[in-house]
């Protein structure tokens, strides 16, 4: 120790405070064993310059560059109580980023040394060693900074160390004042006047430091001077300090100081830190100014470069002259005054040949199309300017900056070709990085909202494909021992025909991906071929040369793989690959969802299908064409249905309806309505009874159903349509001469919240009419009204109507049309549209008889002639045989069981059809008779003889009806059965009328 300290004797005063500070550092690091060291100064305002190292790198140093002197850390403590400060490196924050402690809870004082536990700015980085040891440097009574180390092992100091530092830092004290004062080089004394010319050559840089806030204000030529980036310039004095050379630290510091006392001029020359590294000699000049109590608030004023030995202007002119940028100085004539060696290299000419000559005059100047007129322009404005200009023949680009000035204009020119094709590629990367960035972003906003298995095949191809300028995408999954195709892109189907035949062998990229479970990346035919020679010839086939194997795996299974195939060799990179893969894993997680919803929905589109009609009954009483359209992708199914429903005596019934809602629920609904509508209208009820039983069904269901519903009863026969609706749209009726309207019919609420009765609305409808029903999906969606997409329809309609529509095949065209007119073309409408379109047919008089009969046994006998007489009329004459019982056996038992008054029809139409009318609301039955009873099988010989046959109420009573074919599936009569033989089938029965018997017109 004591050797040390011997050491430090001898050395000579008027060393430099750097080799001062290095000393002290050095020795005592080497007496303390310490691990390193710092010196650190005040400075302005309250900020402490760390202005020697030693044994640390800069990782640790760096961020104690500036320090706060009221701080908690260890050199500000030390300064602050003017004594050693000892802080553990446990609790001083150091250690590392793993936390920053609560300085609160300080330890008190012991003796002369302190341990504090304190925050560092620098705990990002971390601290080896057991503690920190600051002790504080005086000028006089005046701290002005502090010597801290960093101790290794042996922890905190002992006494007899503590007193080798105390010795260590008077040294240091005695030593600070003997160091020489900063002195810039030696230069010839300049006149005001040849300073100022000099002035004029060089950049001076202008500042302004609030001495109270310490914010500092650097303009462009200053940021240059003193080597920093616009971008690392905090507007404090800090960043002054940062880069003035630590030995002219401290007397500049003072100089300032003295000014501002004095309220004098500020002159200092000092060196400073350069961009590159380097110190270069500064001088600066400034002045402050005071507030009205007479304390300083600003100093303003200038700095330049003092590094050359000569005068400025000598500088300049030698700097310029070998300048790696092009440099002209030129009159206020445009006359070249001066040219460096760079601009002579580049116009192709020497300085003397340059000199005295027009710059526009020279061939350079003239390749550039409005060169002269943009410097012209710039000069004028008398403000610096500077453009790039491209040289046409070369290709080469600079970029031109013109000073003007009093004697004249100085132009830099500097080759930025180079500089301006890379910023290009920066900006070019930066671009795809951020284009591809937001492409992946949509990506993950896509699948997220993808529905089907298509639907995120597309999203890939839109989202991952263009970014990795890819041209080809093949998504494949696993089924038991094969791979099913789900999607592809950029593909012939020729290639996809031969994977499918070829893809179980193996083995082949697509189950080594699978199997594997990671991505497979080849990068060229020949890479694919030495892989994969058995299948060396499918790069060929597909025309494409590279590509990514990307296994989907999803909930820890590997269902299949997503192939991302390029028209050219390519190598990924690894940020490509990392991207790709982490992107198969959204698009696995995707596409599992996607396939769980295709199978739910393909079952559900299947059960609505088996609920719909699957084809419209061929109707003498109507043509007609219909529609179901669902809703668009990612839409459960729906509960909108239509049918066509015969019956008797030329009628027809017309039914469209809408359960609201889409799901299971609502299809299976829909199918329960869709089978009670049938029955009911088997039972041939008018229209506002079926209406009021199907609303109890609704109501009786107990869900909360919504179902709309219209039921048109057409009778060819009358040409009168019997409408009941129930809260649907009513429908659209096209006349003849193609006037299109909407009956007006009472907008009763839906099934399940109506109260019947329901209103009845009966048109009489001309021959050919076209009737439409429909759901309101067809005229109405979220960017149209109902009422537009009805006068829509109707237009439609009109129109249709004009070119013709009489045939199935004219109905089905006018389907297509309202489908284009009135749907989105993508076919992705909200809600499901269905529409029935029915042609009206009338049974002509001449194809209809009627005649009133008697209440009386001879009724019969009058039926049976009225039968053989028509059916002579009509041609019929092989049918008349069975007729005429049919009709006996119908007259005979309503003139014995019910009343008045009767009546008998036959309708020649696609059947013929046997109708008789009575007065009674009783309905036949079949009864099974015994041997011994005398009647009971009429009935039964009316089944046996008619195809069908029913009964129906009317509004005076009922119509018992038989039906029978007019023409075998050949073409051919059915041939008449014998009267006899049938007629003694039930001899004596026919309930017991004996005029009913077919033996003559008046019976037995």
């Amino acid at each position: 120790m004591n050797a040390r300290l011997a050491l430090l004797s001898t050395v000579v005063p008027g060393v430099t405070e750097s080799e001062v500070f290095r000393l002290a550092l050095q020795h005592a690091v080497g007496e303390l064993g310490a691990l390193g060291g710092t010196v650190h100064l005040r400075g302005p305002m309250s900020a402490l310059r760390l202005v020697s190292t030693a044994g640390l790198p800069p990782a640790l140093t760096g961020p104690w560059e500036i320090l706060d002197q009221e701080g908690p850390l260890a050199p500000a403590r030390a300064l602050h109580q003017g004594s050693g400060v000892w802080v553990p490196l446990e609790s001083a924050g150091l250690a590392g980023p793993a936390g920053r402690p609560d300085p609160a809870g300080l330890p008190a004082e012991a003796a002369e040394v302190t341990k504090v536990a304190e925050v560092s700015e620098a705990a990002d980085v971390g601290w080896p060693g057991t503690g920190l040891v600051a002790v504080p440097v005086f000028s006089g009574d005046r701290s002005i900074g502090a010597l801290t180390l960093l101790m290794g092992d042996g922890g905190e100091p002992t006494p007899e160390q503590w007193d080798f530092l105390r010795a260590v830092i008077a040294w240091t004290e005695e030593r600070l004042p003997q160091a020489p004062p900063p002195s810039g080089p030696s230069q010839t004394e300049l006149s005001g006047e040849r300073l100022r010319q000099a002035l004029k050559q060089v950049s001076v840089g202008s500042w302004d430091w609030n001495v109270q806030t310490g914010d500092l204000i650097w303009d462009d030529a200053a940021l240059e001077l003193y080597g920093t980036r616009p971008e690392d310039f905090t507007g404090k004095i800090e960043n002054w300090m940062r880069i003035v050379h630590p030995d002219d630290l401290a007397p500049t510091l003072a100089a300032a100081q003295q000014a501002i006392r004095d309220h004098g001029v500020y002159e200092a020359e000092y060196r400073v830190r350069k961009l590159d590294g380097t110190w270069g000699w500064t001088q600066a000049r400034g002045r402050a100014t005071y507030d009205e109590r007479g304390e300083a608030h600003r100093m303003i004023g200038v700095g330049w470069d003092s590094n050359e030995p000569r005068t400025a202007r000598d500088a300049l002119s030698r700097a310029l002259r070998h300048m790696s940028d092009g440099f002209l100085a030129v009159d206020d004539d445009w006359r070249i005054t001066f040219a460096n060696l760079e601009a002579e290299r580049t116009l192709g000419f020497s300085e003397e040949e340059l000199f005295g000559r027009i710059l526009w005059d020279l061939p350079y100047a003239r390749l550039v199309p409005g060169l002269e007129s943009r410097c012209r322009r710039a000069a004028a404005e008398e403000k610096p300017a500077g453009f790039d200009v491209d040289i046409p023949d070369d290709g080469r680009r600079y970029h031109l900056r013109l000073v003007p000035g009093p004697d004249g204009r100085t132009l830099y020119f500097t080759d930025v070709t180079e500089k301006r094709r890379l910023a290009e590629e920066h900006r070019a990367a930066e671009r795809a990085a951020s284009e591809r960035a937001a492409r992946i972003a949509e990506l993950t906003t896509a699948l997220a909202k993808a529905t089907t298995s298509q639907d995120v095949v597309d999203a890939v191809a839109r989202r991952v494909l263009p970014p990795f300028a890819a041209t080809g995408l093949v998504v494949q999954v696993r089924e038991g021992d094969r791979l099913c195709n789900v999607g592809s892109v950029g593909y012939p189907d020729d290639f996809l025909d031969l994977l499918g035949s070829r893809e179980g062998m193996r083995p082949n990229p697509l189950w080594d991906a699978i199997l594997a479970g990671t991505p497979l990346f080849l990068s060229s035919p020949q890479e694919f071929a030495s892989r994969y020679p058995g299948r060396a010839d499918l790069p060929g086939h597909a025309g494409k040369q590279a590509w990514a194997f990307l296994p989907l795996t999803a909930s820890g299974h590997t269902f299949g793989v997503c192939v991302v195939a390029f028209d050219r060799p390519r190598r990924l990179t690894d940020e490509e690959r990392t991207l790709l893969t982490t992107i198969c894993a959204l698009v696995a997680q995707a596409l599992e969802r996607a396939r769980l919803y295709d199978a739910e929905h393909g079952r559900s589109r299947e059960l609505q299908r088996s609920l719909l009609p699957r084809g419209l009954p061929d109707l003498p009483a109507c043509t007609a064409a219909a529609r179901y359209l669902p809703a668009g992708q990612g839409m459960d199914v729906g509960g909108d249905w239509y049918d066509i429903i015969p019956l008797s005596g030329g009628q027809v019934a017309l039914v469209v309806g809408d359960v609201m809602g889409h799901g299971l629920p609502e299809a299976a609904t829909m199918g329960r309505l869709r089978t009670a509508v049938h029955t009911l209208a088997d039972l041939e009820l008018p229209p506002d009874e079926i209406m009021s039983h199907l609303n109890d069904i609704v109501g009786g269901m107990g869900e909360e159903s919504y179902v709309t519903c219209l039921y048109a009863l057409y009778d060819s026969t009358t040409r009168v349509c019997s409408i009941a609706r129930a809260g649907h749209p009513p429908p659209a009726l096209v006349s003849p001469d193609g006037t299109v309207h909407f009956p007006e019919l009472a907008a009763d609420p839906p099934l399940g919240a109506a109260e019947p009765p329901f209103e009845t609305v009966e048109l009489t409808v001309p021959e050919g009419s076209l009737l439409v029903l429909y759901t309101d999906g067809l005229v109405e969606s979220a960017k149209r009204e109902i009422d537009e997409g009805m006068a829509e329809l109707a237009r439609l309609l009109s129109t249709a109507h004009a070119d013709g529509a009489a045939t199935g095949a004219d109905l089905e065209r006018l389907c297509d049309t309202l489908t284009d007119g009135l749907l989105p073309a993508d076919h992705q409408a909200a809600d499901d549209a269905a529409f029935l379109v029915a042609r009206l047919h009338a049974l002509t008089g001449d194809r209809i008889a009627s005649w009133p009969l008697p209440e009386d046994p001879k009724a019969a006998g009058q039926a049976r002639r009225h039968v053989r007489e028509q059916l002579s009329a009509w041609g019929l004459d092989g049918l008349t045989p069975t007729t005429e019982l049919l009709a006996s056996e119908l007259v005979g038992n309503v003139v014995r069981h019910a009343k008045g008054p009767v009546r008998l029809r036959l309708l020649h139409g696609a059947e013929l059809i046997c109708e008789v009318f009575d007065g009674s609301l009783t309905m036949p039955r079949i009864r099974r008779a015994t041997e011994t009873d005398e009647g009971g099988r009429g009935l039964q010989l009316v089944t046996a003889l008619s195809q069908r046959w029913g009964t129906r109420y009317t509004t005076t009573g009922k119509c018992i009806w038989t039906e029978q074919t007019l023409a075998d599936p050949d073409g051919r009569r059915e041939p008449s059965p014998d009267p006899l033989d049938l007629a003694f089938l039930d001899a004596g029965d026919f309930d017991g009328d004996l005029d009913a018997l077919p033996f003559g017109d008046q019976g037995l």
